[in-house]
């Protein structure tokens, strides 16, 4: 072979290896679109960075803080070593905590945010950035954990571990039908960066909310490529049409406070948020 049509074949090679490299970071940046984008509504306005947090925690909220933490970790550690099984309160989302009382005709009504925002900083911590430490003793930070949630690891806000225990308790004892099962692949919970724009504030960032496998349950009311999902574009009768999960396991979440955003106009299927009381959690 001589030394031009070995450097020709080179040449071609490279490019073909080029291209490949191409396309894999193009499908990345893709997968990566849609994650970050899966609560943005259609209609949402350029997004703007947070503003950096001003104010200091108020030493007499973080002593008070530190005592309610306490009292809750021993309360919690008594409710999972006891013998039997008590199984948490059955509760139903706070209706000002629903994005539809603060967010009409996909504007923000700002009174109603404020107060939906202030109530969420007050129960799980200040956000950096978005001067709420003046309602909270602690920052959300310093307050997430790790766990497991149907075999899969999640980390979400201390305050709803056990919430996340008697849902799977009453999924796995209740779910069993076929037209019933459910086998969730993947989970995601806290986040760092907000995935709302616009003002909003996903609670995500509280470590209030979980997503459950976002490529088979779709966000429809969000932006591209979600809209083309094959479940959002084909007719359907009911929002559980446009869902993988089942009406067992949506009913399961339910039951202890968590709120479907597949009910919000943006059918967010994967998405389930707590907006009950958390210190109505344990009985």
């Amino acid at each position: 072979m001589s030394a031009s049509t070995m450097s020709a074949r080179l040449a071609r090679y490279s490019s073909i290896f080029a291209i490949s490299l191409l396309a894999v970071a193009e499908l990345a940046t893709f997968a990566r679109a849609a994650d970050d984008d899966a609560e943005t509504p259609a209609t949402a306005p350029v997004e703007t960075k947070a503003p950096r947090a001003k104010t200091k925690v108020d030493s007499a909220k973080r002593e008070a803080w530190k005592k309610e933490r306490a009292a809750f970790k021993k309360k919690l550690k008594a409710w999972k070593n006891a013998k039997k099984y008590r199984g948490c309160r059955f509760q139903s989302p706070k209706k000002f905590l629903v994005r539809s009382s603060f967010v009409k005709n996909n504007q923000i009504q700002p009174k109603a945010h404020q107060r939906a925002v202030r109530y969420r900083a007050e129960k799980y911590g200040y956000l950096p950035g978005f001067h709420l430490e003046k309602y909270a003793g602690a920052s959300v930070g310093e307050q997430v954990t790790g766990m497991r949630f149907m075999g899969l690891p999640i980390q979400i806000h201390e305050r709803l571990e056990p919430a996340l225990i008697c849902v799977e308790k009453r999924i796995k004892k209740l779910c069993k039908d076929d037209d019933e099962k459910y086998t969730a692949k993947g989970i995601g919970g806290l986040r760092v960066g907000n995935t709302y724009r616009g003002g909003e504030i996903s609670n995500h960032l509280f470590g209030i909310a979980i997503d459950i496998d976002t490529g088979r349950n779709p966000c429809c009311g969000c932006v591209d490529p979600w809209p083309d999902h094959p479940l959002c574009k084909k007719p359907a009768k009911s929002i559980y049409e446009r869902t993988a999960l089942t009406k067992c396991w949506i009913n399961s979440f339910e039951k202890y406070g968590f709120y479907w955003l597949g009910r919000d106009t943006l059918q967010d299927t994967m998405h389930f948020e707590f907006l009950g009381d958390p210190d109505r959690i344990l009985p």
